[in-house]
């Protein structure tokens, strides 16, 4: 069951879904729509290595906009800070986006219950295509959960992503003990 825009206001009053800037022409009948930050990334080694630390580079989206070229990799952020302490949130693609040949995530949509930041978003095109600063980007829709949360991931000890700041942040998947 996903929330409607009625409960996503209600549960914004509440406290359990904080969303900066908010912005009521953004809510949806059943989603909030998000925005691309200024800031990209891309990783500076084209070979990417799982156990080890992959560093980026970071840059601003100019006034003009920057052209994505396909076979590239960007990370990305939204331009809103969320939290959600009750709720699944699930980043999705606006049509709009999708029509354009942006994907905004690659595997990550699904946040989890107690995620606290800006969303860093896995970008890619189907062919070169300009993207600017503010644009929509996005959706997220918010699920209740069944049952009572042990541990919200921003309480987790091994939560790698919590807090995340409105830059994008490299993979940490060096961090896992494999």
């Amino acid at each position: 069951m996903i929330l409607s825009d009625k409960r996503i206001l209600e549960e914004i009053g509440k406290g359990t879904i904080k969303i900066v800037p908010y912005d009521r022409e953004c809510l949806g009948s059943n989603s909030y729509d998000v925005h691309l930050g200024k800031h990209l990334a891309t990783y500076i080694d084209k070979e990417l290595d799982a156990k080890k630390h992959n560093e980026i580079v970071h840059f601003d989206i100019p006034e003009e906009g920057f052209l994505l070229l396909p076979g590239d990799f960007y990370l990305g952020v939204t331009d809103e800070y969320t939290e959600t302490h009750e709720h699944v949130p699930f980043l999705e693609g606006k049509s709009s986006t999708g029509r354009l040949g942006i994907d905004i995530h690659a595997t990550a949509g699904k946040g989890d219950v107690g995620f606290c930041g800006n969303w860093t978003l896995e970008i890619s095109v189907k062919q070169p295509v300009r993207v600017y600063a503010g644009m929509p980007i996005g959706q997220l829709i918010y699920f209740p959960v069944d049952g009572e949360i042990e541990i919200k991931y921003n309480n987790k000890a091994g939560a790698k992503y919590s807090g995340q700041p409105k830059r994008p942040v490299e993979s940490m998947m060096w961090k896992n003990k494999f």
